[in-house]
């Protein structure tokens, strides 16, 4: 184990915050396209950082049209399909000297993503979403946790090596993408095409939350989504209400009427067959999370805020969240929505509307199964368009392999625990990609925690964590490498 590469993340933990907030003051929000020179600019930082930690072959990838839809109608293609992406970086350093058996020395592909939420609505936050400030202990910016803290996790665990030791005690390869907040469907491309490029024996990521402060946990499971839009039309232009209300179709009427007709009031989403196939957590998976730390009062409380949770009674808050499918409404753009009064009949509306899939679910069946439904209870008067925005594949992981093994260990090493093992109610649809088509397994090791704020007001990274997350994927690396 390098304690030379830990003592030197020790003396550098100062330096190395204050270049996690250089990062966090670029506005990278992958979605606006006003912030499309921001995203390049934040890669390009990602880049040079990589370039002073030692590592090799460091470029930018570009990125092309994005892919295609699973579903079999004439909507072929997501709504901004052809536009070109936002740009992966790639580093890698191969030099890892065989092991004394001669075995060559294992290669580990580090993946993180360099993208943000938007920070609306930005009359919430306590200081700017692109000023970091320290508070408590804590990093306050959009993008700390989510995930361009535990980035530089990652990029300051290689440095802390390759400047203590000058090496690594594996074979490195770096990716990291700058639309993981709209799909990630680039990434997905590239690893589909050049998979080559990319080979590995397993791949680091670190984009999730531990359950609890003072907890190591290992991430082994991952909802999947589709994210889609609904459009409906009525009339052929805006109208007065006070003229033609009564006889003129509302579309947002009618989405609210579609939108209730989806999901019973118990949480149960009345789509036909769409729990069909779903594969439940095993029995001991099920044991394992009732031994967890968890209060359901001081979730709603302290992490929920409101004053009642909702959902499937019959199943506990952590089944909820981490097992079971879900149906959420994003937004409804359309229509008049400016300060004062205008009595419109608005032509057109939109609802944004996102499923949580679980092992067991495909993202092209559940899709079809829902667009077929809102077009059959579509109200009269109204046309319906309804669209893929992005999709990715739910996943469960064995815990039973080296690579985990080594995680565990280096968690506990480090936070002085038992290492625990969690399902997230998040996506992160890159960890299929590797699967599927590098057959690779992921290790999930996060530093987050509950009370992170992802993609909220006041987003935060305790900077406890920050410094231990360095720790811990400094000693991973070295477990791996068999030191």
């Amino acid at each position: 184990m390098s304690e030379a590469a830990i003592a030197y993340a020790q003396k550098n933990g100062q330096r190395f915050v204050e270049e996690l907030k250089e990062l966090l003051r670029i506005p990278s929000v992958s979605t606006a396209p006003e912030h499309v020179g921001d995203v390049r600019r934040a890669a390009e930082w990602a880049a040079e950082k990589l370039r002073a930690a030692g590592m090799e072959n460091v470029r930018l990838i570009e990125t092309g049209t994005k892919k295609q839809i699973p579903s079999g109608d004439d909507n072929k293609k997501s709504k901004d399909a052809g536009r070109s992406g936002h740009p992966l970086v790639y580093a890698d350093w191969l030099h890892a000297e065989p092991s004394a058996d001669g075995k060559p020395k294992p290669t580990v592909l580090c993946y993180a993503h360099y993208d943000v939420q938007p920070p609306d609505p930005l009359d919430e936050w306590k200081s700017p979403p692109f000023e970091p400030a320290e508070r408590n202990g804590n990093l306050y910016a959009r993008g700390a946790v989510d995930d361009k803290g535990q980035l530089m996790i990652h990029l300051k665990a290689i440095e802390s090596l390759m400047k203590a030791d000058g090496k690594l005690p594996v074979n490195v390869r770096v990716i990291l993408e700058g639309e993981e907040e709209v799909g990630g469907e680039g990434i997905a491309t590239y690893v589909r095409e050049h998979g080559e490029t990319l080979k590995a024996d397993a791949a680091l990521v670190s984009d999730s939350e531990m359950f609890a402060p003072e907890l190591p946990t290992l991430c082994v499971g991952l909802r999947g989504m589709i994210y889609t839009e609904i459009e409906a039309r009525g009339a052929a232009q805006d109208l007065h209400s006070g003229m033609y209300g009564g006889a003129a179709p509302n579309p947002f009427v009618a989405l609210a009427q579609i939108i209730a007709q989806m999901k019973r009031e118990d949480g149960h989403i009345a789509i036909p067959g769409f729990y069909d196939g779903i594969e439940e957590p095993t029995k001991e998976e099920l044991e394992s999370w009732r031994a967890l730390p968890f209060d359901e009062d001081e979730y709603l409380k302290h992490e929920v805020g409101s004053t009642e949770l909702t959902g499937e009674k019959m199943f506990s808050v952590l089944e909820r969240t981490w097992s079971r499918p879900t149906m959420d409404v994003h937004g409804m753009p359309g229509g008049f929505t400016g300060a004062g009064a205008k009595t419109v009949i608005p032509a057109k509306a939109v609802a944004k509307v996102s499923f949580r899939l679980v092992p067991g679910m495909k993202p092209a069946d559940i899709f079809a199964k829902y667009k077929a439904f809102v077009e059959e209870i579509c109200p009269k008067g109204i046309t319906v368009d309804v669209r893929m925005i992005h999709f990715g594949d739910p996943i469960v992981m064995s815990s039973d392999n080296e690579f985990i093994r080594a995680a565990k260990q280096a968690m506990a090493e480090v936070f002085k625990k038992d290492t625990v093992f969690i399902r997230s109610g998040g996506s992160i649809p890159i960890v299929g990609d590797f699967v599927r088509e590098l057959g690779i397994p992921t290790v999930l090791m996060g530093f987050g925690l509950p009370d992170d704020n992802l993609h909220a007001p006041n987003e935060k990274f305790n900077l406890s964590n920050f410094h231990r997350g360095i720790e811990s994927v400094v000693r991973f690396l070295g477990i791996v490498g068999g030191e």
